[in-house]
């Protein structure tokens, strides 16, 4: 689940699970099985999903209380396909300031190949 919601999410549903959680960088793994589209490929957007995932939660870290990080702008580079095993996404802040955060998001397969590269950019609301 994700930190600090008590009902399902898409993040749930697809999977997906943290390994490491800041502002600067946040990772997570989602499985490939019952992520793909009908050719069995990982659906692009599931891929996005996890990149637009590390990359909020990453921000709202950033965000701090009080704060809420909401996604504004993404988009994905699709790389190459994969059918099985896990993919793991690592959002490495490109810029934290006051009102806006953004992060590049690479996304690997089991072999370390690059399957996505996506940018989250969130607008920084309340406090």
């Amino acid at each position: 689940m994700y930190p600090g919601s008590p009902e399902v999410t898409v993040i749930d549903k697809l999977g997906i699970e943290f390994t490491e959680i800041s502002a600067e960088r946040t990772a997570g793994r989602m499985p490939v099985e019952g992520n793909t589209q009908p050719a069995g490929l990982l659906h692009g957007g599931s891929s996005a999903v996890l990149a637009e995932t590390l990359a909020s939660v990453a921000a709202q870290v950033h965000a701090g209380e009080g704060r809420q990080a909401v996604g504004l702008d993404l988009n994905a580079t699709h790389h190459r396909g994969v059918r099985s095993g896990t993919v793991t996404g690592v959002a490495t802040a490109i810029h934290r300031g006051r009102s806006t955060a953004a992060y590049e998001v690479v996304i690997t397969d089991e072999s370390g190949r690059r399957v996505c590269t996506a940018r989250l950019t969130c607008m920084i609301i309340g406090g």
